[in-house]
């Protein structure tokens, strides 16, 4: 019904709209009496088989929404009703910022993709906290972390510890994100040794607390074979936790849609689809080179089981979904952990 007849009919809409909408919609329905106990019962997939236990935190199964969905830290509580093992909020600047422009979210639909140049828009660190006080289940929480766009790169390692400290209590593990490529100059932060100041800075403010937080490190599918090397190298002196694989690309190959659309959209981070094989190719490259040295949560064009199937079988310990969950809709994380049953 979905595809047949909701899709459809959202599709005619702006997409951030859209989003807004469906946001309201899930928050309402947690409201109404018995909606959460529905949501549960025709989502949820519950199994021995799909529990994980992953730098030291146990997820009840490996599906989780990807950063990017709930940005403000408002709908976790709603999508532990869909199914999901995880979700992941953010990216979470320090100070609130209202992003790039509108319109800054855009559909591929002939290619099941999507592309966003949405800047970082967020409520700030300190109103994320607020709402994530408002936590009333069990559900994973990761907080995917970034700096103020006004913020130079020199001083960036500054917003990457606030984000830190704000958050550490009220999230369960981290994202350091320097791979989204709609903020100015954030791919520079990639480079080896600005990374490796970030990354121990935060470990070292890690360390100091009484228990840690594992710490992971979003990258950009648009690594070469040599930069990939590079986070293998920058994981082990680090002692970081993991990687998350991957982020939006900026490349436009392969592409249904007409290339005069895709050139009126402009610049953008593209998902979806048209990332699932560069995805699974990062990350059967790092878990090979590196001999599986560190867990993996795989992200970049999941839309089914085998989608999923596929990712883990590369090195994945974890998937997350983002344009999958757009395109096919509620029932994704139980479409995928039924055959993960099977599987």
């Amino acid at each position: 019904m979905y595809r047949h007849l909701v899709r459809p009919l959202l599709f005619r809409f702006d997409p951030e709209q859209i989003h807004h909408w469906v946001a309201s919609g899930l928050q309402f329905a947690d409201k109404v009496p018995g909606a959460k106990q529905l949501m549960k019962s025709t989502t949820s997939v519950v199994h021995p088989s799909l529990e994980r236990e992953v730098f030291g935190l146990k997820f009840s199964n490996p599906v989780g929404v990807a950063a990017g969905f709930d940005k403000q830290a408002t709908l976790y509580n709603q999508l532990a009703h869909l199914g999901f093992g995880f979700v992941e909020i953010g990216t979470i600047t320090p100070l609130p910022q209202r992003g790039n422009p509108r319109p800054r979210l855009f559909r591929l639909p002939a290619d099941k993709a999507l592309i966003n140049r949405m800047g970082f828009n967020n409520i700030g660190a300190e109103q994320a906290v607020e709402n994530l006080k408002k936590r009333k289940t069990n559900i994973v929480i990761g907080g995917n972390i970034g700096k103020n766009t006004a913020t130079p790169n020199h001083k960036a390692v500054d917003d990457y510890e606030i984000c830190f400290r704000k958050l550490f209590d009220y999230v369960d593990y981290f994202v350091v994100n320097v791979s989204c490529p709609n903020i100015t100059d954030l791919h520079e932060l990639q480079d080896q040794d600005k990374l490796m100041l970030i990354l121990n800075r935060l470990q070292e403010m890690n360390h100091d607390r009484p228990k840690s937080k594992p710490i992971l490190l979003k990258i950009s599918p648009d690594l070469n074979d040599r930069q990939l090397d590079e986070v293998i190298d920058i994981v082990a002196q680090t002692h970081i936790d993991g990687v998350v694989a991957v982020n939006t690309t900026i490349t436009r190959n392969h592409l249904i849609t007409p290339a005069d659309r895709v050139q009126q959209i402009g610049n953008g981070g593209l998902s979806g689809l048209p990332l699932r094989d560069r995805a699974t190719e990062v990350i059967r490259y790092l878990a090979q080179k590196s001999g599986k040295a560190f867990p993996i949560i795989g992200a970049g064009g999941i839309f089914t089981a085998d989608d999923a199937i596929e990712k883990i079988q590369a090195g994945a310990d974890l998937v997350q979904v983002y344009t999958g969950f757009i395109y096919e809709g509620p029932f994704i994380a139980r479409n995928i952990n039924r055959q993960l049953v099977k599987f």
